[in-house]
């Protein structure tokens, strides 16, 4: 199989900043050669605000739908579906009867409405990073956690056209469902066939192989070339190999595609910062596209989830501020987004010699 037959998707929010208008962004990524995006919220609201003249309110939803189903509209101009929208975090486990569980609901009804007026199918849940003692209790937890995302599942499946789905990505970071094998076996427990996984080279490379805290950037603070970091390689390699044999290709929804940096300025703090552990921080600032600097078995997950026979998206999601996290500044975002496409050709062809 050629590479050319993978199906290729640019995330809005790695193009620029939420301040680069949306229609701009759509404009280049279907030059580039790509023929679907991810919409991220933050670009939602800043076009819906620029279409209304005035800052529009993340649950100003009727303002947000109205500006959806224009995006529709000029994604269909440039030849791009829109393949999901992203990211709706903090969803899952909520205590029953708290207002912060009807909040989540409320939200999702929100997004899913704006999902019908732009035309999209797949709603990103990232695995929650609320800490664990605002959630239901510790007996709780997890038969909470199936049942919101099944009724979510369900709420989607009852749309018009009944076509909406759900992707559940472990977030390294999560407080209850950092690797891959948490939120497959959480999605298996839904049992709602319109759920599945967002998978990301990042998440799982990162979560499970190395680590931004410490000096050698590894998990355990192994050195590179130790029989200590063959010895991760070979457990990481052996989880890779796990999710090949386990997860069914129907249930992958897409995988998303990123590298990380060593942070050149030292081990990010163990501290939580502004509410954001190490890894989250991580994945916010130190996110380059493949073969741009990273050091992550990025392949050894790209070859994974195609060794199930899944052959659907594979889509960019970089978060690029440079080796130090403080931002690339000034960036031609024609260039980015070409050698972008590029970069996906190559790294979509390295990971099939691997199947």
């Amino acid at each position: 199989m050629s590479s050319k037959q993978i199906p290729l998707s640019y995330a809005t929010c790695s193009l620029g900043t939420p301040t680069t208008p949306l229609p701009q962004k759509l404009s280049i990524l279907s030059s580039a050669g790509f023929t679907g995006i991810e919409l991220a919220f933050p670009d939602l609201q800043t076009y819906a605000s620029a279409l209304h003249n005035r800052d529009i309110d993340a649950s100003d939803y009727a303002a947000l739908t109205s500006a959806a189903r224009k995006v529709r509209d000029l994604a269909a101009r440039n030849g791009l579906t829109i393949l999901m929208l992203q990211p709706f975090s903090n969803f899952e486990g909520w205590p029953r009867g708290s207002a912060e569980r009807r909040g989540a609901f409320d939200r999702a009804k929100g997004w899913i409405g704006i999902m019908e007026a732009a035309g999209i199918e797949i709603l990103q849940v990232g695995s929650s990073d609320t800490p664990l003692e605002k959630l239901s209790s510790s007996s709780a937890l997890r038969e909470n956690i199936v049942e919101d995302l099944r009724e979510l599942a369900d709420l989607l499946a009852a749309t018009k056209g009944g076509n909406m789905r759900l992707a559940y990505e472990n977030w390294c970071w999560s407080s209850h469902a950092r690797e891959w094998k948490d939120v497959w076996e959480i999605v298996r427990d839904v049992d709602r066939p319109n759920i599945g996984l967002c998978l990301d080279t990042f998440q799982s490379a990162g979560g499970e192989w190395a680590d931004p805290t410490t000096v050698s950037g590894l998990i355990g603070n192994v050195s590179p070339g130790s029989s200590g970091e063959k010895e991760l390689t070979s457990r990481f390699e052996s989880s890779m190999a796990a999710l090949a044999k386990t997860v069914p290709p129907e249930k992958i929804h897409l995988l998303q595609v990123s590298d990380a940096y060593r942070p050149s300025t030292g081990p990010l703090s163990r501290d939580v910062v502004d509410g954001t552990a190490p890894r989250g921080r991580w994945s916010h600032d130190f996110r380059p596209m493949p073969y741009a600097g990273g050091y992550l078995p990025i392949e050894a997950v790209g070859a994974a989830v195609l060794k199930t026979g899944f052959r659907g998206w594979f889509s960019m999601e970089v978060f690029d501020g440079g080796e130090d996290g403080k931002g690339r500044g000034d960036v031609d975002l024609n260039e980015l987004a070409g050698r972008a496409r590029e970069t996906m050709g190559i790294f979509i062809g390295r990971c099939l010699e691997g199947v």
